[in-house]
């Protein structure tokens, strides 16, 4: 699908219509266009301060946000790049600490478009080059890379030497590009394997397992897997990572849900499998409480979107664009409601798998309320409510998230789901852009 970037900076505009024009259009996978377009920016991927690579299906910006969180907690400086931006464009640059500035977001943008007209890259791939331009210029102890679409094949992983890499949860997502089945979709993931650089996993079922470990064995990185290297446990109040010779006890985070509390474990085994950047037992128990990362489980605050809601309302954001995602946030939900009802406004790409989100969402919910997502091609919000109905869920459509907000007629809990492009309409719509 083709990405969408909107700036209400005229200099950020005139760049991201450049782009439009150039693009072609929609994901191209390959490392070829984006090698040769740094190749002539004078390869600022070879000058990045030490790189923390994250893969995975599921939690991998959750983790960043994490391994972000722990890195400042130490007193450190810390780039972040990260996708997709959910209501500005600047959120996927992120130098130091601070969202990148519109004039220097300008700048980089027309400097990468400048040498990038006969290579016909990619809308990701002239982000990610001008994200690596700006951190190679800007001193920092540490940066966190966000894999984009699998691995492999990802404009990101031009990076040859990072202090080390991840992956997070997996399941089956854009099999369009990745190819079908877990195990396949497993292997592209664990691409970004490097020689000697260790590769830290979650724990996954054994064909997975056997799959990460073929790639990175024929890449010469070690793997360090939960449930063999390394491992946590959730209690009630707490999270506990332990590693041999090591173990640490955090509050569990204040990102909602049990699986988050595996993302930071992930982050802490990242940290703890590394020797480039010094993070104290301290930073990593600061990481639960610090973290943040925005349209994961997010209730949102007062704003033009929960003022309309009746009194008593909470409304919560979520991605949930596919089952691996959604099957957390239908437990959270339960947890959340404390009987009461549960509204779900409900918008998903076209290409998403609506059935098996509405599958996991339907014990938890009590009405379905599908919308478009605005810019993009998606499930057609009569045929969504209709999916709906046949899970036993009572559904209607409407036009807009503000249509939806208008028709919740009962105090209770609301949950915007479905697409990370609809969590950022969401954001703007309730002035709560991330910063």
């Amino acid at each position: 699908m083709a990405d969408h970037a909107i700036s209400s900076h005229p200099a950020v505009q005139a760049q991201l219509d450049r782009l439009a024009r150039l693009s072609p259009g929609a994901d191209v996978l390959g490392l070829e266009r984006i090698t040769a377009l740094l190749a002539r920016l004078g390869d600022p991927h070879r000058s990045l301060p030490p790189v923390f690579h994250v893969a995975g299906t599921n939690g991998k910006g959750s983790t960043c946000a994490f391994l972000r969180a722990a890195i400042e907690a130490a007193g450190l400086s810390v780039h972040v790049y990260s996708s997709p931006h959910l209501v500005r464009f600047n959120e996927r640059i992120r130098l130091t600490g601070s969202l990148v500035e519109d004039e220097a977001l300008a700048g980089l943008l027309a400097e990468v478009l400048k040498v990038a007209e006969d290579i016909h890259p990619s809308f990701f791939e002239v982000t990610t080059a001008a994200a690596f331009l700006a951190f190679a210029r800007t001193p920092a102890a540490a940066t966190i890379v966000e894999v984009g679409l699998g691995g492999r094949l990802d404009a990101t992983n031009v990076i040859a030497d990072p202090a080390v890499t991840g992956i997070a949860a997996l399941g089956i997502d854009h099999e369009a590009f990745l190819g079908r089945g877990a195990a396949t979709i497993a292997g592209e993931k664990a691409g970004i394997a490097k020689r000697g650089i260790p590769l830290v996993t979650m724990d996954y079922a054994a064909p997975l397992r056997g799959r990460i470990a073929q790639v990175a064995d024929a890449a010469g990185a070690p793997v360090i897997a939960r449930g063999r290297d390394w491992y946590s446990k959730i209690a009630r109040t707490t999270m506990r990572y332990r590693d041999p010779g090591f173990s640490v006890v955090t509050h569990r985070p204040r990102l909602v849900g049990a699986h988050q509390s595996r993302n930071l474990a992930l982050a802490i085994a990242m940290l703890r499998h590394q020797g480039a950047v010094t993070v104290p037992e301290t930073a990593m128990r600061a990481a639960a409480d610090w973290a943040h990362w925005p349209a994961r489980m997010q209730r949102l605050d007062a704003g033009p979107l929960t003022d309309r809601l009746p009194t008593g309302s909470e409304l919560w954001l979520d991605g949930a664009h596919n089952p691996s995602a959604a099957a957390p946030v239908a437990k959270a939900l339960r947890r959340i409601a404390r009987g009461r009802p549960v509204t779900v406004i409900l918008g998903m790409l076209a290409n998403k798998d609506a059935d098996g989100v509405l599958r996991l969402l339907a014990p938890s919910t009590t009405r379905l309320i599908a919308v478009p997502v605005p810019g993009h091609e998606h499930h057609a919000p009569a045929d969504l409510a209709g999916r709906a109905a046949f899970f036993g869920i009572d559904s209607q459509s409407a036009a807009s998230i503000e249509a939806a907000i208008a028709r919740v007629g009962m105090p209770g809990v609301v949950m915007i789901a479905g697409s990370l492009y609809l969590a950022g309409t969401a954001l703007a719509a309730n002035d709560e852009p991330p910063i």
